[in-house]
């Protein structure tokens, strides 16, 4: 299959690029500037630019492009760009698909966690209402954009959790610090931090393209729940340093502010049980296998 894939140079994108090619797929990327290979394609979602010839030979896309939220603080220019970089990727992919004449099967469109708000100690599934706050709103945004798409198109949304990865993303802010043995938990460590390997993120994709009954959102997450303490605890044992160090909660929201509450203090504990029904089996389910492959004992 050829893959059409948007951010595909992030964090997701990278390994979704990797894993593709090493099952015999082949990834295309969009990228902003002139393409200089034959699996690239040009394409500007600030003005809405997307060849539709382009899709005519893609079997799937898989729409991750957006800027980070993990940049903290949010100011109100970052919140904009936050917003208008999904919602304009979005739409131009649907507009290219609206005007293609051989479509692509299957759309794969980000979402987050982050549609369910703080929902402290509630298991969350696919059906469970969206939450409050600003994430929330941006994920409801991003998903309805996609519902948007060409009948005959069949569209995934995936809610992505938090990521484990061995160099990159949280883990890459979080590992240096607890291998100097002065990390600990954020706030009270009670809040539900959904988790998931990059590893499975990225092979959770595949399987949704692959899957032709599986439509609507996913909860892309792991199925053994975790706690902020639980998980810093357990990277602190697989890494062998102390994790007795926490970081009060005022902390937190004086430095990072509406992000500290929407990102690092919010519980979200998600089911994994509709993507596990459709036939996924996870490669790292549980925190010890994930923590053990985060740090290199895998």
């Amino acid at each position: 299959m050829k893959i059409l894939i948007s951010g595909a140079s992030g964090l997701i994108g990278t390994e979704l690029q990797a894993q593709l090619k090493a099952t015999g797929h082949t990834p295309v990327v969009l990228v902003r500037r002139a393409a200089t290979s034959p699996n690239e394609v040009q394409w500007d979602p600030l003005t809405g630019k997307l060849d539709p010839a382009a899709l005519e030979s893609i079997d799937a896309i898989v729409n991750l492009a957006g800027a980070t939220t993990g940049k903290l603080p949010w100011t109100k220019q970052y919140k904009k760009e936050i917003i208008q970089s999904r919602i304009d990727s979005t739409k131009t992919i649907i507009q290219a698909l609206k005007n293609c004449n051989n479509m692509p099967k299957v759309l794969i469109s980000g979402s987050a966690a982050g549609f369910y708000g703080d929902t402290g100690d509630a298991l969350l599934s696919e059906t469970s209402p969206r939450g409050e706050g600003f994430l929330a709103e941006l994920a409801n945004a991003w998903e309805r954009e996609a519902m948007k798409a060409p009948s005959g198109v069949r569209v995934v949304q995936i809610r992505t959790t938090m990521v484990l990865s061995r160099t990159k993303g949280a883990m890459g802010r979080l590992l240096p610090i607890l291998r100097s043995g002065v990390g600990g938990k954020l706030g009270n460590g009670k809040q539900w931090w959904a988790w998931i390997s990059l590893t499975d993120q990225a092979r959770a994709i595949i399987h949704l393209i692959n899957t032709p009954t599986a439509s609507g959102p996913y909860n892309l997450t792991a199925p053994e729940p975790a706690t902020c303490k639980q998980l810093v605890k357990a990277l602190g044992k697989a890494l062998h340093r102390p994790t007795l160090i926490p970081v009060p909660a005022f902390a937190l929201k004086l430095v990072f502010r509406e992000g500290a509450q929407e990102l690092l203090l919010c519980s979200q504990k998600m089911s994994s049980a509709r993507l596990e029904a459709t036939g996924f089996v996870f490669q790292h389910p549980s925190l010890h296998s994930a923590c053990a492959w985060v740090v290199g004992k895998d």
